[in-house]
């Protein structure tokens, strides 16, 4: 079956293009033309990918991406006339995987898309718990807990550090987390990796005169310094 792509985008001339363009590699599409039909479109079909644009009428892109993120890892491409660099880190702070400035090549769009959907579907799976110490990653709730506080991360910080759990020991470059994390070698989110890593440190009251499973590899990046277990789900 073809990886069925849900638009939501209040011009409803490009979205009708764009439905018919994407037919052509293997992508089916959904319309929706308000933030309200796009999310009960979201929430009716489960789309494998969300094409979605920021200026939308009532609420805007970055409040349906919130509202996604806060129930699925879907990937989601955000649209937006606005090319500023601010606009492009909001979005990914808030849980995109890329973003597209209009006017745009439909082929780059469809390239785009492509690209997130195999980097979907080739991640490890989200099953089980990670743990490190007092430090548990339940990967199948999404939740985080330090001893038996939830840490109440945030989509990217929950992904940052899943993905450092996932390769503890080893130093991951910032252009290393942007791309496992996006998958697109773009500015806007290689100047945020120090500004989430700053947050999600905060939250595991991890210092870095005295880190507990974060060290700064000077030129290299990062490196999650903790031992790590994995255990089936359902397992303590």
């Amino acid at each position: 079956m073809p990886n069925h792509v849900l638009i939501i985008d209040d011009d409803e001339k490009l979205g009708r293009l764009l439905k018919t363009y994407l037919a052509q590699f293997n992508l089916s599409a959904s319309l929706a033309f308000t933030p309200d039909e796009g999310l009960k479109a979201f929430h009716a079909r489960r789309p494998d990918a969300v094409v979605l644009d920021v200026m939308l009428p009532g609420r805007d892109g970055f409040q349906i991406c919130r509202e996604i993120r806060e129930l699925s890892g879907t990937p989601i491409l955000m649209l937006t006339a606005r090319g500023d660099l601010s606009d492009r880190v909001l979005g990914l702070e808030l849980g995109a995987d890329d973003y597209l400035p209009k006017p745009f090549e439909p082929r780059e769009l469809a390239a785009r898309l492509q690209s997130l959907l195999r980097r979907a579907q080739g991640r490890l799976p989200a099953k089980g718990v990670l743990k490190s110490g007092a430090l548990r990653l339940d990967l199948d709730r999404r939740q985080a807990y330090l001893g038996e506080k939830n840490l109440d991360l945030g989509t990217q910080e929950f992904d940052l550090l899943a993905l450092f759990m996932r390769n503890a020991g080893v130093a991951l470059s910032r252009d290393k987390i942007m791309d496992s994390l996006h998958g697109t070698d773009w500015e806007a989110f290689n100047r945020s990796v120090d500004v989430a890593m700053s947050r999600l440190r905060k939250k595991l009251g991890d210092k870095a005169r005295s880190p507990k499973f974060f060290k700064t590899a000077w030129g290299s990046g990062y490196l999650f310094i903790g031992k790590v277990d994995s255990h089936e789900a359902g397992r303590k």
